[in-house]
């Protein structure tokens, strides 16, 4: 986002009180606007039709007739480019995980300080995800368990997994990873989804954390 654009933001939230309270925050924000409103996520469905399509979508979690869960999991699917951010009293693990799982790409509790609700939005704008500690943490708390609750044991990963895993913790795009080793970027993504799929992780961040503790690189 450059420096005079204007972030297009929409909240799914049915406590009408919070909400308006949210829009009038988030838009004293410099570079961010919230375009319109929604009471649940039938509700931003029926919107999406007529209403302009946003840059970031803020959801609750716990709405009437179409949850944030499915609400995240419909956007992931149909405008996978909507960034989605979840907004929730619930600090609980199994919330974090699902609503990432689902889609979201950051997360951020109602009693947060509104700096915290600013740096979420400058993330999600500029990186494309907000993984605050209470998430990072979460992240790793889950890699750190196996099936059954103990340690996790580190895949058995051949020499170029190991290698794309490690470029996948720089700041290098995937393209760049693919010349730098050198292949074609179709080959990149094969890697990549491969390891999602070994390494049970949906995201960069959640390769990061993977290689990261099992010593893969250093921080």
């Amino acid at each position: 986002m450059s420096a005079d654009s204007v972030a297009k933001v929409v909240l799914v939230d049915d406590h009408k009180l919070f909400r308006k309270g949210m829009v009038e925050l988030i838009n004293g924000f410099k570079g961010y606007e919230v375009i319109w409103e929604a009471n649940n996520g039938k509700d931003m469905i029926g919107k999406l039709t007529f209403s302009q399509k946003p840059d970031i979508a803020l959801l609750d979690i716990n709405m009437p007739e179409m949850d944030g869960y499915e609400t995240a999991g419909w956007l992931k699917e149909h405008h996978p480019e909507v960034k989605v951010l979840a907004l929730s009293m619930n600090d609980n693990e199994d919330s974090i995980i699902r609503m990432i799982r689902a889609g979201a790409k950051g997360y951020i509790l109602k009693d947060a300080e509104p700096t915290e609700l600013r740096l979420a939005l400058h993330d999600l704008s500029t990186k494309g995800f907000f993984y605050s500690e209470l998430v990072s943490g979460t992240l790793v708390n889950s890699l750190n368990r196996g099936p059954e609750g103990g340690k996790s044991q580190a895949a058995p990963l051949t020499d170029r997994e190991k290698e794309f895993l490690k470029l996948a913790c720089s700041e290098l795009t995937y393209k760049e990873i693919a010349d730098q080793m050198c292949l074609a970027t179709r080959t990149i993504d094969g890697y990549r989804e491969a390891l999602f799929e070994k390494l049970h992780v949906r995201s960069r961040t959640g390769l990061a954390l993977y290689a990261v503790k099992h010593g893969l690189v250093e921080i």
